[in-house]
């Protein structure tokens, strides 16, 4: 069980998306669904993993434009994302993003198409981490949701054979380990002895010895 706690602890990191990260779209073919800031992401990237380039970065590994239906043209661009989480460096995470170059019927041409492909493919290989994971568990309907309606939820699925039959934890009970004082999320270490602290381990210790979450550099000297 407590193995199932550490393989969550990046996921609840990034899982909640605030309400001022959240906006609906309004008209077109995604009107009614949901769009997370692309600034928040890249943020909580950043909080969770350190500045682009030294925590977390991504590889552009390929741009491409396709021809649709109506003289429609799509540009796409596929990325691989990494991040660092101590001294360890993930495996590849790949992201495809896409937007659009001309419009129907050749009536406008982008030149912003490979930008807004890149943002995209930033935030699909984002959330395979669980990066803004409460609006798609929650059943807030995105680009990427069916259009028949909310996919369904993980609370439905059914069990794979041998799992328990408890029903799953509402998404709002995945919240990111947090300090309390200062409100930065807390940052993996290793104890005395050089092994693994858990950010849950570590936010349990804490409350049992202080009463609250706090980081390292918060917590009373002495």
């Amino acid at each position: 069980m407590e193995m199932m706690k550490d393989n969550l602890e990046i996921l609840e990191l990034g899982w909640d998306v605030p309400q001022d990260a959240k906006k609906p779209i309004s008209g077109g073919r995604l009107n009614g669904k949901t769009d997370i800031s692309p600034m928040w992401r890249i943020k909580r990237l950043t909080e969770m993993f350190g500045p682009c380039g030294i925590g977390w970065w991504y590889v552009i590994k390929d741009q491409r434009l396709l021809e649709g239906a109506d003289k429609e043209v799509k540009a796409f661009v596929d990325i691989d994302l990494y991040y660092r989480w101590g001294e360890q460096v993930s495996q590849p995470i790949p992201g495809v993003g896409g937007n659009t170059f001309v419009e129907k019927g050749g009536r406008y041409t982008s030149d912003e198409c490979f930008k807004m492909a890149l943002t995209d493919a930033i935030s699909v290989a984002a959330k395979a981490i669980g990066v803004g994971g409460s609006v798609y568990y929650g059943g807030e309907q995105t680009k990427y949701s069916n259009d028949s309606g909310p996919s369904q939820s993980l609370r439905d699925s059914s069990p794979r054979r041998g799992a328990s039959q408890a029903p799953a934890p509402e998404p709002t009970q995945a919240k990111p380990f947090t300090c309390d004082c200062c409100g930065r999320p807390l940052a993996p270490y290793k104890d005395r002895e050089g092994r693994n602290v858990s950010l849950r381990a570590h936010a349990e210790r804490s409350m049992q010895k202080f009463g609250k979450v706090l980081c390292l550099d918060c917590m009373p000297r002495g």
